[in-house]
């Protein structure tokens, strides 16, 4: 029963297999084109979210080690201004020492001034102390003297100034705090 269907596309007639000559596609068949699809469809999208997670997790490694790396940095930079602190210190003692030439007591000034400008421009931040509370994560208390002039742990003298760098505690300053007498 094969009908043959003659259709004109204005060139010339061209023949066309009607719909009832194509062989029916068999059910089992569809069924398993249809699973297949569907498992290849599935698959895809298996892929793809293992893509996307994979993306993901390798930034969060790119940006967990970029922070890791700077805190590397800002660590290194702490212990090289800690290092330097005592020598800071030094010229804090020797600019309170009394010289009789000026020029030499200026100069000395000078370059203390130019070392400290740098160090707070890397991050180092002094500590403000005297007259203030005692605050045991900021100060280290060397010294107590028993008074009733001021208020129960305030700081009446400062030894060795401390130092925060970025926000962090770099050196605690050395302080004498105030206790009541009994």
């Amino acid at each position: 029963m094969d009908k043959e269907t003659t259709v004109d596309t204005g060139d010339g007639a061209a023949t066309v297999d009607s719909p009832d000559s194509v062989p029916a596609a068999s059910s089992p068949a569809l069924e398993s084109v249809t699973a297949d699809r569907d498992r290849l469809l599935d698959e895809n999208h298996q892929l793809l979210d293992r893509l996307l997670r994979r993306q993901a997790e390798f930034d969060n490694f790119r940006r967990r080690a970029e922070r890791e790396k700077s805190e590397v940095m800002e660590y290194a930079n702490a212990e090289s201004v800690r290092a330097v602190l005592p020598i800071v210190d030094d010229f804090e003692r020797a600019l309170k020492t009394h010289t009789n030439d000026k020029i030499y007591a200026r100069g000395m000034e000078l370059i203390y001034q130019r070392l400290v400008d740098s160090l707070k421009k890397l991050g180092l931040e002094p500590i403000s102390a005297k007259g203030q509370k005692f605050d045991p994560h900021l100060h280290h208390a060397v010294d107590m003297v028993e008074t009733h002039d001021v208020e129960e742990q305030t700081i009446l003298d400062e030894y060795q100034p401390g130092y925060n760098f970025h926000g962090r505690l770099l050196r605690p300053a050395m302080v004498k705090v105030a206790v009541t007498k009994k």
